[in-house]
């Protein structure tokens, strides 16, 4: 894979991150909040990856080019009771748009694939909208399918929550 500017795009989890790495997270997970609606907010945001990061309930995959980050996938290993196992869910995916559809969504995809895999994950799971053909198409491609019989709900348990 390689892109415009130096030729090159790595693929990596973030370990514990550093400042600068937390720094330039969020500036891309602020984007894409912003590509979906929401207000940016880098302190909020910095914040909020911080503690998901620091306590585990998250891990994240970065596509870095020359030092920039360009891409993110956020996922996060939920406890499956009926096999007395786990599994991995992928929570967000999002390539900057100006390095789209050059394989950088399918690298950060196969990363985390490899890192479930490694963690003994029974499964990997994401969820998208139904409308969202770019992206279905993707997980297609990187060998997702349908679950078919599941209905999707939600409680909001704070005002204006179901909108989020």
């Amino acid at each position: 894979m390689t892109t415009p500017s130096d030729g090159s795009v790595v693929v990596r989890r973030l370990g514990p991150p550093t400042r600068v790495e937390i720094d330039q997270l969020t500036a891309t997970f602020d984007r894409y909040r912003a590509h979906y609606g929401e207000s940016e907010d880098r302190s909020r945001a910095t914040a909020w990856l911080e503690e998901n990061l620091t306590a585990g309930r998250l891990e994240a995959f970065v596509a870095d080019a020359g030092g920039e980050f360009i891409g993110l996938a956020l996922a996060m290993v939920v406890p499956a009771s009926l096999s007395l196992g786990h599994f991995w869910q992928i929570r967000d995916l999002f390539v900057l748009p100006s390095h789209r559809r050059l394989g950088v969504g399918g690298a950060l995809l196969a990363s985390v694939r490899a890192a479930a895999i490694s963690a003994g994950a029974a499964r990997l799971s994401l969820q998208t909208e139904a409308d969202n053909t770019s992206a279905l198409r993707l997980y297609s491609k990187s060998g997702y399918s349908p679950v078919e019989g599941y209905q999707s709900l939600v409680l909001p348990l704070i005002p204006d929550a179901s909108e989020r």
